[in-house]
């Protein structure tokens, strides 16, 4: 065994405690002088050669001389430092020789605290005196080098008087005064020069002209478009769902749902590419940004998923990714806003700054709240790609409230609009606003022998209540307690350890059940009953699709944003004459019975009526795999938002008209010598016009024909020689800037065009005007396609 002298434990002890701060110190004055070298150097050549970047031009150096001094006394001061310390060491060493003077020599020996450090310190100090007379030799030059460049630019760096560039001078006092507000500028190597401002403005932003004496190839190059790659559909869905990520409820139930459904997509995929032939579809790069499942929006859906929290929306996306994984694009899905920032290459900063590349997109989809993020972190360059977005929306955007003017000036502002876009790029749940596309969602639909097990087991006299949240109940025993004389009642109210009390006893509630157990339940089920709310879901359809009766409310008055709480401040001024409007007038009776249940009676007549009605399970094409395919199919191929509007200028006239008076002398129809305007989607040869009644929307009028209103014919009818045409009296024309335009006013024989392009809207009605509707056709089951849109 070895054996120690206690002395020399207490030596070693005390050395220990002597070195240990002093490394600590240091190792700080090494870590200073570098973070110092660094700074310094940093702040001189912004990391970079002088003419390795667009933006180095600089009329001076500032802080050279400060650097140069400031090195010098960290030079000396390690110098002193070493002095001194050497003075310490000896008088440590020389008072504990003294007392133990063998296990001193043997500690010095293993721990060598004196020379060692010292050497370091020495070494140190050599070096911040060699780096010192290397940058004051690099300063030298640099301020050599821009004294020469400053005398041959400095008059070339001044705001230039160019009437095509009128706002460059207010944009270079701008950036005088703010550009440190925003960390991107200094990225993008805005040093507070004016010639920094002026290239950052003409080459990052394009709101000065570009410099004559500056090298071309210096700045931002947009990199060499891809070869295109012809679209290729796909079946086996597996990537997508890895591309879905995880980690959330909501992407958990988006998931499930996109496998339980592939075997239909698949089967849809085939159906479209028969129905295509040899038709070329490019593969379209696409970025998807669900923002209301980011941190950032407060993603309320995903904690409810497993309470009974709407899921309309999840169904929704679920649907749109495998649908465009389908057809064979390319996707990138992103539920965070890190994610999406790097995505679109975003620059560090506040968000003010362009992004450090083009947009690598053809299209994005994403919502209100992915919207409101990307205006917030693309900069200018949200207005240069926003014609790329399409903003799923599921309740609508009316062009009077899209328009951010019109929209302030009218009283149309509302949290959720005035973004200025195209109103087809809001893309809605079911087909209510024709100023809007309709994207949908699918249903999954039954095989003919599925069919037939519902209709033989279908139970006579058994309901279920539409509505997972126990609130929905709230008040409506009396309805309840009138359907439980005829069916037993079953609901779907999601609790957690006791029954709801705003549940009858007599009411079967199984809790949440997961979809394939709620599909059951519903195959089962005579009726579907909805107490008026939530609006417009996907339930009903599937209730129908499984073989149920959907009976709902009416509500008179109807429901909007003008009289009730829900749809306050949602951007249309839309009437709601029920739960769900749509199945009320795409789908009606036997399958849906829309009532007033204020009306005791009539509640009841229509319960009796229902129990002695049959029907088949019922799905509307749209709604089905195949239709929501062929739909973004054409959506994809056709809608081009980035062209821009282009309508006819006040007094131009066309030299020939394309539009000849029907027979019957009710409307207007596209002339048949005439061929359907080049690129335009939907054909023009599709396109009817009428003049509504006085009080009477384009959307109304047109279904009243058997049509549906198409926003983007609205350009070729706004003219005086519609007018003419369809024989009405114009004693004079106005061009204003008004959602109802064109209309014609009586009294007055006044005709008003319209002036504002992204103001024509089908929505909307005066008692005061006679609005001139343009209306198409369409497929059957296929409401957003006219019958030569595919």
């Amino acid at each position: 065994m070895i054996t120690v002298n206690p002395d020399g434990k207490i030596m070693v002890r005390r050395c220990l405690v002597t070195l240990r701060p002093f490394r600590l110190f240091v190792l700080g004055i090494g870590f200073f002088t570098l973070c110092f070298l660094m700074t310094s150097l940093g702040g001189q050549f912004s990391a970079r050669r002088l003419g390795d970047s667009p933006f180095t031009m600089r009329t001076e150096v500032p802080g050279g001389a400060e650097s140069r001094g400031a090195l010098r006394k960290m030079s000396d001061l390690l110098e002193l430092m070493v002095k001194r310390m050497d003075v310490l060491a000896r008088l440590e060493n020389s008072s504990e020789l003294h007392r133990t003077a063998s296990v001193a020599r043997l500690a010095a020996d293993r721990l060598n605290p004196g020379t060692g450090l010292i050497e370091r310190i020495q070494a140190i100090a050599q070096n911040v005196s060699d780096i010192a007379v290397k940058v004051d030799q690099i300063l030298r030059h640099s301020l050599i080098l821009h004294s020469k460049v400053s005398e041959g630019r400095r008059d070339q760096c001044e705001a230039p008087s160019d009437p095509r560039f009128p706002d460059c001078s207010g944009k270079v006092e701008w950036m005088r005064a703010r550009w440190t507000s925003d960390p991107c500028y200094a990225f993008f190597g805005v040093d507070g020069t004016e010639c920094s401002f002026l290239i950052y403005l003409s080459e990052v932003e394009w709101f000065c002209p570009p410099l004559p004496w500056r090298n071309r190839t210096a700045s931002r190059t947009a990199p060499k478009a891809l070869p295109k790659v012809q679209a290729v559909f796909r079946s086996n869905l597996s990537h997508l769902l890895e591309l879905m990520g995880s980690g959330k409820e909501s992407l958990i139930f988006m998931k499930k749902r996109t496998r339980r459904l592939t075997a239909q997509w698949a089967k849809a995929a085939k159906h479209l590419a028969q129905k295509l032939g040899d038709i070329r579809r490019d593969q379209k790069q696409i970025l998807v940004h669900i923002g209301f499942l980011t941190e950032e929006s407060g993603d309320v859906f995903s904690p409810r998923v497993l309470k009974g929290g709407p899921l309309g929306e999840m169904v929704q996306w679920a649907d749109i990714l495998a649908a465009l994984y389908v057809l064979g694009h390319s996707l990138r899905i992103t539920v965070s806003l890190k994610e999406l920032q790097s995505n679109l290459g975003v620059p560090p900063g506040r968000g003010n700054c362009p992004l450090t590349m083009p947009l690598p997109f053809d299209l994005i989809y994403t919502d209100y709240h992915g919207l409101q993020q990307m205006k917030q972190h693309m900069g200018l360059s949200f207005k240069k790609y926003r014609c790329r977005i399409r903003v799923i929306d599921t309740f609508g955007t009316e062009p009077a409230y899209n328009h951010e003017e019109y929209a302030t000036l009218h009283g149309y502002r509302t949290n959720w609009g005035y973004w200025n876009l195209n109103p087809k790029q809001f893309m809605t749940m079911f087909p209510h606003t024709p100023d809007n596309s309709f994207m949908g969602f699918v249903s999954e639909e039954l095989s003919e022998a599925e069919k037939q097990l519902i209709k033989d087991s279908k139970a006579s006299n058994m309901a279920v209540v539409y509505g997972k949240e126990a609130s929905i109940w709230k008040g409506k025993e009396k309805f309840l307690a009138i359907l439980n004389k005829y069916m037993e009642i079953h609901g779907t109210v999601y609790y957690e350890s006791q029954r709801p009390p705003e549940v009858p006893a007599f009411v079967k509630n199984h809790g949440l059940l997961p979809q394939p157990e709620f599909q059951q339940l519903l195959r089962k089920a005579k009726l579907f009953i909805g107490f008026g709310f939530p609006y417009e879901g996907p339930a009903p359809l599937e209730a129908i699709a499984n073989g149920c009766i959907f009976l709902q409310a009416r509500f008179s008055p109807p429901h909007s944003s003008l009289n009730h709480e829900f749809f306050r401040g949602k951007p249309t001024s839309r009437e709601v004459f029920s739960q769900h409007p749509y199945a009320e007038n795409f789908i009606g009776k036997p399958h849906v019975w829309t009532v007033d249940y204020n009306n005791s009676e009539e509640f009841e007549a229509a319960v009796k009526a229902i129990m002695d009605t049959q029907v088949d399970p019922y799905l509307p094409y749209e709604y089905t795999c195949a239709g929501m395919l062929e739909r973004i199919h054409a959506y994809i191929q056709h809608q081009d938002f980035c062209a821009g509007p282009s309508p006819v200028p006040p007094g131009a006239h066309a030299a020939q008209s394309p539009f000849v008076l029907a027979p019957n002398a009710t409307h207007l129809e596209w002339a048949q010598n005439i061929s359907s305007i080049a690129g335009a989607w939907p054909p023009t040869r599709s396109l009817r016009a009428w003049l509504a009644a006085p009080g009477r929307a384009c959307t109304d009028a047109c279904l009243d024909h058997g049509l549906v209103c198409e926003p983007s014919f609205f350009p070729y009818l706004n003219s005086q020689d519609a007018f003419l045409k369809l024989q009405v009296p114009c004693d004079s024309t106005e061009w204003e800037m008004h959602h109802l335009y064109p209309a014609f006013a009586q009294p007055g024989q006044e005709c008003y065009l319209q002036k504002e392009p992204l103001l024509f809207s089908c929505a909307g009605a005066s008692t005061k005007y006679q609005r001139l509707c343009p209306c198409r056709d369409f497929l059957k089951g296929q409401v957003a396609l006219c019958q030569d849109c595919l």
